[in-house]
């Protein structure tokens, strides 16, 4: 299949056009002064719960303050707070877990005010950026995006992507994964990862737990409203999860962004031309 990939960079925003047959199958846009990016992490503030809306409002430091709901604290929130009062106080020496005892998934079906406080810091995950008039909404179910697979701190959970239909091929990277895993990070295998060899993965994780590391160093100074971590933008997102030897060409016409394709497409032999 012939698979092409155009970037279309302006002052204001940057256009991505995936085709393949010369057919356009997906197209992104991206404003080059948006700030509060999916997957960023920060450490916010409790600025105000909303009982009747089982929610709370956050301070991050945008505008407008972004939304909590509790189902997007997540299963694992109170080893995530233990997490940050631990690093705080000194408890957690290291960004590791190997030694930390997780806590008790929380209940899926109780009450904001029991699990927030007015003023109580809190490391949330952008889950989808602000528009309009509204602030971004987040997620304390905090999670590392790698090429090959998705790390899921405070779980042990390995799971598969179900596009990869071949059972053998699942079961293999199951094995691989569990036999590689850090303790206490839960693994979601991606589609990409099909055919990978365990160094390939490897090396994906470890690139996470460095990632994870840096976060807790953050973490141990660091006051709200602050950006711990940011994911990368949605050129660069395109670039680590979608590209494969499948690929003929990018067609770019910014040379910022010639440089970024420039390691991958050179890795996977593809040909890069200027618009």
């Amino acid at each position: 299949m012939n698979s092409e990939l155009i970037i279309d960079s302006t002052a204001d925003e940057v256009q991505i056009a995936l085709l393949e047959e010369k057919r356009l199958v997906e197209f992104n846009s991206e404003k080059k002064d948006n700030n509060f990016s999916v997957g960023d992490i920060y450490l916010g503030r409790i600025r105000k719960i909303m009982p009747g809306l089982n929610a709370a409002f956050v301070d991050i430091g945008y505008e407008k303050d972004a939304f909590l709901h509790y189902l997007d604290l997540g299963p694992q929130f109170l080893s995530l707070v233990k997490f940050m009062k631990n690093t705080g106080s000194g408890k957690q020496d290291d960004g590791l877990l190997t030694n930390f005892e997780l806590e008790k998934d929380i209940d899926k079906g109780g009450k904001v005010s029991s699990a927030l406080a007015a003023n109580q810091w809190i490391p949330v995950q952008i889950a989808k950026e602000p528009i309009s008039t509204k602030g971004p909404r987040i997620s304390s179910d905090i999670s590392l995006a790698g090429r090959y697979v998705v790390m899921v701190p405070f779980s042990n959970v390995v799971s598969v992507s179900q596009k990869i239909k071949s059972s053998e091929e699942r079961n293999r990277l199951k094995r691989l994964a569990m036999s590689i895993k850090p303790k206490n990070f839960g693994l979601i295998i991606r589609t990409v990862a099909e055919g990978k060899k365990v160094a390939e993965i490897d090396k994906d994780i470890q690139d996470l737990i460095s990632k994870w590391t840096q976060f807790y160093e953050l973490l141990k100074t660091s006051k709200p409203p602050m950006k711990l971590l940011g994911e990368m933008d949605r050129t660069s997102t395109i670039l680590r999860d979608m590209l494969n030897p499948g690929f003929n060409s990018i067609y770019v016409n910014d040379q910022v962004f010639m440089r970024k394709s420039e390691a991958t497409s050179a890795a996977l032999h593809l040909n890069r031309r200027k618009l």
